[in-house]
């Protein structure tokens, strides 16, 4: 931790999901950082992102190279607000799944801009890995990890379906071929799932079925400069701290085809003293993962201009009663 950094902190980044419709327009109006910001979105990408995430129309801030570039924005945006009002610095930061790029921004590993393209490729490259209709996602309430596992197992089949998201709780998401999955839920069911849920999603994330993805993926991280995060980023794929660049594009390569393991990053979050979570950008969805997994780990969230004021007088608070 470096002599900047707040005791017991960590910065979170949501990932795709969490986007709607006018989202992050209050920080464009607040603050001549995250106007700018969206101004370097809207030049890396070549169109009008920050008129999307204002305006949407939702159909076409929902798909899959869109999202993902906005959410980006949001979070990066809102941690400039953040860091512009407040003292709070982080001693480790963590995204899921598309957060670990903003995860890694924040660390100064990556250029903001290079992210930016980096996610919308990401996306694309996604989306054009599985033919529509092809892949599903799934989201088995009340079954343990290993119990997911075991039965995508035992009802693949020549299919593929394997867990996706293992975001505790009693939450896990899987994903892979539509029969696959649709025979796992039934699966679940059957072993005591409280609910087994179909999820709208435009392509089965997280599993085999991306491996173009991957693939392609990593021609485009070999392009971008990588530099030494500042603070320990908890990565999906090994939900373990890292600060070694060389190894950051192999990770966020195995992480499109490997399962987000988001219990065991919180709970390893918590085990390095982190204390206080605070979710930065679009939403409240990991606060309230955090609050489930790790009861002692107080969740705040950084998603406009408000909050983040709110953080600031907290802040300022804590430092009076010290």
């Amino acid at each position: 931790m470096n002599a900047a950094s707040s005791p017991g902190v960590a910065l979170l980044f949501p990932g795709q999901g969490s986007q709607k419709v006018g989202m992050g327009r209050a920080l464009y109006e607040a603050d001549d950082g995250a106007r700018k910001l969206f101004e370097e979105a809207d030049k890396a990408l070549g169109y009008k992102l920050s008129r999307l995430c204002f305006e949407g129309p939702d159909a076409e801030l929902m798909l899959t190279a869109n999202a993902q570039p906005a959410i980006l924005t949001v979070s990066i945006a809102a941690l400039r607000f953040l860091r512009a009002h407040t003292v709070l610095r982080p001693i480790a930061v963590a995204g899921h799944s598309l957060g670990e790029y903003s995860a890694l921004v924040a660390a100064g590993a990556l250029s903001f801009a290079d992210a930016v393209r980096l996610v919308h490729l990401r996306g694309q490259f996604m989306q054009e890995a599985v033919p529509a209709g092809v892949g599903g996602m799934a989201a088995i309430l009340g079954l343990g990890a290993d119990a997911v596992a075991a039965l995508c197992q035992e009802v693949a089949g020549d299919e593929v379906v394997s867990p996706a998201n293992l975001n505790g709780g009693g939450q896990v998401v899987i994903a892979g071929h539509r029969g696959a999955v649709e025979r796992a839920c039934l699966a679940a069911k059957r072993h005591g799932a409280k609910r087994a849920l179909p999820l709208a999603v435009s392509a089965p994330f997280h599993c085999a079925l991306m491996q173009p993805a991957a693939e392609r993926l990593a021609v485009e991280l070999e392009r971008v400069e990588i530099r030494r995060p500042e603070v320990p980023v908890v990565t999906n794929v090994e939900a373990a701290p890292n600060q070694d660049p060389s190894r950051v594009r192999e990770l966020l390569t195995r992480q499109v085809t490997s399962p987000v393991r988001w219990e065991e990053s919180v709970q390893r979050l918590a085990s390095m003293g982190v204390t206080r979570a605070i979710e930065v950008g679009a939403g409240n969805v990991l606060a309230g993962l955090v609050r489930r997994i790790a009861p002692t780990v107080t969740t705040t969230s950084a998603s406009d201009p408000e909050a983040i004021v709110a953080l600031a007088t907290n802040a300022g608070e804590d430092r009076a009663n010290a």
